[in-house]
């Protein structure tokens, strides 16, 4: 079967919605399929062009395809008698984050009528979806509660999981993945300022703008924390980006109502590590369960300091946590073979 990939692009930006591409494509090919991602450039800034882009998908022509797997707004638009949807999540300022003021919609008319523009249109490709899987119980939630549609849960499987070791910790937190406000890991630079002399904190990996970098580095040297906060901003080998959350004590991922896991959460279960979480971080709630799989707490750097301390000075209470992430983790019973089956069904 020959299967295509559609998701989103932004020049330089490679987060987890892309790894998820990737990997689906190779596991299609192992799976015996021929399997190819098309990545159609998006740009949501300004708000008053996200039309044109949705036409412009909805305008291709896609033949010598049996398949098409869609996974991001507006990649889902692309017509295909035989499209099955997985998606990561919906044009949020349209919704959720509409209603709170979070959007880059325009005030006043004109972002009243983007939003039902929006709205109309993804009711229209959801209706002519084959099926609707979603990242997490969040993304399905939220798709019934706005769009009235109903769809499975299919968490995705982690890649490379024989890189996730539970090696002896060095005795520091690790905060991984994409850095940008949404991820927060200001938060955590922030509570560093109140912990113990003990406890080291290394956040590592790309930012989204340099005003994202600019903001750790300079808050690491306002408040005196260069001893004791380790800043790796770039895209990590692989090799590393494990190296780090292997070694670490615990793995924090506090971003603000994400839809999934997360993969930083997901491998660092996989390692048996302790997960340090907040209470409006969204889905990775689904994995973190307090004094369970590690500490969910308030999103303020006075709550996290405590957690942060407690990581650090009860490493038999870490460990404990982190046999219980691994627990629920290897309890979903997710792989690449049955998800791949599921979404050709």
């Amino acid at each position: 079967m020959k299967v295509l990939i559609v998701n989103n692009m932004a020049p330089f930006v490679w987060g987890g919605a892309e790894e998820l591409a990737v990997n689906l494509q190779r596991n299609l090919v192992i799976n015996g399929h021929d399997a190819e991602v098309l990545r159609i450039p998006f740009q949501w800034e300004p708000a008053t062009r996200i039309p044109s882009q949705m036409l412009m998908v909805r305008a291709f022509e896609l033949s010598n395809v049996d398949h098409v797997i869609a996974l991001k707004f507006p990649a889902f638009y692309i017509r295909h008698s035989k499209k099955t949807l997985w998606l990561l999540h919906q044009y949020r300022q349209a919704y959720d984050l509409f209603d709170v003021g979070q959007t880059n919609l325009p005030p006043g008319e004109v972002g009243e009528e983007l939003k039902a523009l929006i709205r109309n249109a993804d009711n229209q490709t959801f209706a002519e979806s084959r099926h609707i899987f979603t990242n997490s119980e969040v993304t399905r939630q939220r798709l019934k509660k706005y769009n009235g549609f109903d769809a499975e849960v299919l968490l995705p499987p982690i890649n490379n999981p024989e890189l996730f070791l539970n090696n002896e910790s060095r005795g520091y937190i690790f905060a991984g993945g994409r850095v940008n406000s949404m991820k927060r890991q200001h938060l955590l630079v922030e509570a560093m300022r109140l912990t113990s002399q003990q406890v080291k904190l290394v956040v590592a990996g790309p930012p989204d703008s340099p005003a994202d970098a600019q903001l750790l580095e300079r808050t690491v040297h306002e408040c005196g924390l260069s001893d004791k906060v380790t800043l790796d901003l770039r895209f990590l080998p692989r090799e590393k980006y494990a190296e780090y959350l292997n070694h670490a004590a615990a793995v924090a991922y506090l971003p603000f109502d994400e839809d999934s896991l997360g993969y930083v959460a997901m491998e660092a279960a996989t390692a048996k590590k302790a997960l340090i979480t907040t209470t409006d971080s969204g889905g990775i709630l689904g994995l973190v369960k307090n004094q369970q799989s590690g500490w969910v707490t308030e999103p303020t750097p006075s709550a996290l300091a405590e957690v942060l301390n407690e990581a650090i000075a009860k490493p038999s209470v870490a460990r404990k946590y982190g046999v219980g992430a691994f627990d629920i983790w290897t309890g979903f019973g997710i792989t690449w073979p049955a998800t791949v089956e599921r979404l050709l069904r």
